[in-house]
């Protein structure tokens, strides 16, 4: 049953409070004192505790009765213990509680629900609070191991918790007496295979042989109706958000392959520990990270650090080339196996794992690399597309340049999943995008850097503006647009970057993407072009200011025509020009110019074509214009008694405000104007437009 599908109780129900309180009272009074019955109570109790679980003070609450006599029946009893699924983390005093009722007594309740509320524990112990609690009361639970009835839950917990500094002598001689006089009990086997982990040159000879308790989960389906209320409940965001422990070996974090096959990775277990040296699974805080780095024993399989953070920071921290081998070869094999054919059960959760690992470490080894490479030759581009695409972000930067990692893994990852549509073009564009920017990461993070190490990041951009033109024409959306332009913002920041733009030539857009992207009919479009651009002629600038610069003049100009025609189009009221230096009329031929002129001629608007395309008439930006020009005549209105005896009939223009200066109304000049309007889109998050006009336009550098 998943969270969406977890039944609420029906009208008329008894609250959960009073049914709880019913419970406890009538728990007071001997069965023939009651009057009634209180199995109803109690079914109804336990029925609402499966559906809903139980809040952490009513849940202390059950305890203490479950704990401490009453007149409850055994069956009672067990019945509400089956059904305390907890709706957040259970209070480590809580577990106090329960290992305190534990032994023989007449205040203590019978051993069969001891049994039980062990048998809770164990179920519970991954979300008690604090962990270390039940390892306070190591001595209390291992002196009760000659208790028959509740041994087996026993050794399972003291499995659970037992420590290198739990395991001393003369527990190992009292488990292997015990052991002894019952006949090698399957427990105590077990639990003795777990100090011989810490100390197998003292644990010898055929203690350890026989039938031994696996200690696996009491109650599969109990712990799958736990997390559905756990997740279906409403807890606090920090704790929904909250990690798992980076410093602690983890448990029980569903590495599994959903098919009840049990972990496709093994989980962190260190066997045949030297006694001067430290085990992963004792490691519970930073301290102890650091303190035990020199002498921490590697686990037994390696390939535990896909699915370990712990584990990952070990080896991040202590590389060793022997243990990075037996990770490779583990995969290796798994390669085969997914070649032919013979993982397909298990291969959605390694690629899970992968990608975990992966966005963790900020690290792809060469030998997942290998992996992916052979994936994508049996691959159908659609299985696990997602995964697949965010662990190749991650990709190395290659020494040897874009090429190889292209032809090897990237082409055919395109031929796989590029059908013509824009919606494969724009996941191909957003992966690029992410190792754009990882690549980036690389070069800032490393102390040295050469131009040959960088080359790769130029000729990624090369082949992504190819990209970008196909999914423009395949889509003129506001959304496409925007993915596009972060493509550009990530190449923005490299050629602005002091220390990258030594490094990373710098790749112009091709010219017809940017004449697409301005002439939108979406102002922030347009202006985060501009932002771009802007950034983009801060990198030229400063590459261009040593005399080694690599940069053809031609190449310079081409940039610079971007910049001149839209500044001829959104501030001279020259659109189209191409007879200053470096115009490309934006790329119009003048044949087209020319019948464009005719047609705006034609309408006898009195504005020529070249003025059309300004802050004020370009569709783009005539609504903010406009705006920012009715706000400033009802600011003007309000200081006059009479009001404005005349207002702005439309697009504003030099000689439109000078009129109406003349025939009384706002007074302003069209210089101030379009200063107003490039701070009314600045204002409303339009920054670019105004970054690139007063990096470009001479007397605007001068106002700045």
């Amino acid at each position: 049953m998943s969270e969406d599908n977890l039944e609420v109780m029906p009208r008329g129900a008894k609250d959960f409070t009073d049914t709880l309180s019913d419970v406890i009272q009538g728990a007071k009074l001997p069965a023939k004192r009651r009057g009634t019955s209180i199995k109803p109570t109690v079914e109804d109790l336990t029925s609402q505790l499966y559906e809903r679980g139980i809040l952490p003070d009513a849940l202390e609450d059950l305890i203490d009765l479950i704990t401490t006599p009453s007149h409850l029946d055994q069956a009672s009893l067990n019945s509400i213990i089956r059904n305390l699924y907890p709706t957040a983390s259970v209070r480590s005093h809580n577990a106090i509680k329960i290992i305190g009722c534990l032994g023989h007594g007449a205040q203590k309740p019978s051993l069969a629900i001891q049994a039980a509320l062990l048998r809770w524990l164990v179920m519970v112990y991954h979300i008690i609070d604090k962990q270390n609690a039940l390892s306070n009361a190591y001595s209390v639970l291992f002196n009760l191991l000659d208790t028959a009835a509740i041994r087996p839950q026993l050794c399972h917990i003291l499995a659970l918790i037992t420590r290198r500094r739990h395991v001393r002598p003369f527990r190992i001689q009292a488990l292997l007496s015990l052991n002894r006089d019952t006949g090698n009990d399957p427990a105590l086997v077990g639990l003795l295979r777990v100090f011989k982990d810490y100390y197998p040159e003292i644990i010898v000879g055929e203690a350890t042989h026989g039938k031994a308790s696996a200690f696996k989960h009491p109650d599969p389906q109990w712990r799958e109706r736990l997390h559905e209320i756990q997740r279906a409940h409403t807890r606090p965001l920090d704790e929904l958000a909250k990690p798992r422990d980076a410093f602690r070996v983890s448990r029980h974090y569903g590495n599994s392959n959903g098919r009840g096959k049990g972990a496709i990775i093994p989980q962190v277990h260190t066997s045949h520990a030297q006694e001067n040296s430290i085990t992963l699974e004792e490691i519970e805080n930073v301290d102890g990270l650091v303190n035990g780095l020199e002498t921490i024993q590697l686990p037994n399989q390696l390939i535990s650090v896909l699915a370990d953070p712990l584990l990952q920071k070990l080896m991040l921290l202590k590389p060793a080339t022997e243990a990075h081998q037996r990770v490779s070869n583990w995969l290796v094999s798994f390669t085969q196996d997914v070649m032919d054919r013979e993982a397909d059960d298990i291969l959605g959760g390694i690629l899970e794992l992968l990608q975990s690992y992966v966005s963790t470490t900020k690290n792809l080894p060469p030998v997942v690399l290998s992996f992916l490479w052979q994936y994508m030759k049996v691959w159908d581009g659609r299985e696990s597309r997602a995964m697949i695409l965010d662990i190749l972000a991650n990709a190395p930067l290659p020494s040897s340049g874009f090429a190889d990692l292209y032809d090897s893994i990237f082409r055919p990852m395109e031929a796989k999943i590029i059908d013509g549509s824009a919606t494969s073009q724009l996941e191909i564009l957003a992966f690029y995008t992410a190792l754009l920017r990882h690549w980036a990461v690389v070069l800032l993070s490393q102390e040295q850097n050469t131009v040959e190490a960088a080359k790769a990041v130029p000729e990624l951009i090369a082949h992504v503006n190819k990209l970008c033109l196909a999914v423009l024409q395949t889509s003129t959306s506001t959304s496409t647009q925007s993915q596009v332009l972060a493509f550009y913002e990530e190449c923005a920041r490299l050629a602005s970057n002091p220390k990258l733009s030594r490094l990373v030539s710098i790749v112009i857009p091709p010219s017809p993407l940017v004449y697409m992207l301005y002439f939108t009919l979406c102002p922030a479009t347009a202006s985060r072009l501009c932002g771009i651009l802007a950034r983009y002629k801060d990198g030229f600038q400063t590459a261009t200011a040593s005399s080694r610069s690599g940069y053809s003049i031609a190449y310079i100009n081409e940039f610079n025509g971007f910049l001149m025609d839209i500044c001829n189009c959104t501030w001279r009221s020259r659109a189209f020009n191409a007879k200053d230096a470096n115009a490309h009329a934006c790329l119009m031929s003048p044949n087209i110019v020319e019948s464009l002129t005719l047609y705006v001629k034609a309408l006898d608007q009195n504005t020529p074509l070249p003025s059309l395309f300004t802050l004020s008439a370009a569709p783009t930006w005539a609504f903010m214009s406009a705006s920012h020009l009715r706000k400033l005549e009802e600011a003007e209105a309000e200081q006059e008694p009479q009001g404005l005896v005349v207002r702005h009939a439309g697009p504003a223009s030099r000689s439109s405000l000078a009129t109406l200066t003349n025939k009384g109304g706002l007074n302003m000049t069209w210089d101030d104007y379009r200063l107003g309007v490039l701070g009314y889109l600045e204002d409303r998050g339009m920054v670019g437009v105004c970054d690139l006009m007063q990096n470009t336009m001479t007397t605007l550098m001068k106002r700045a």
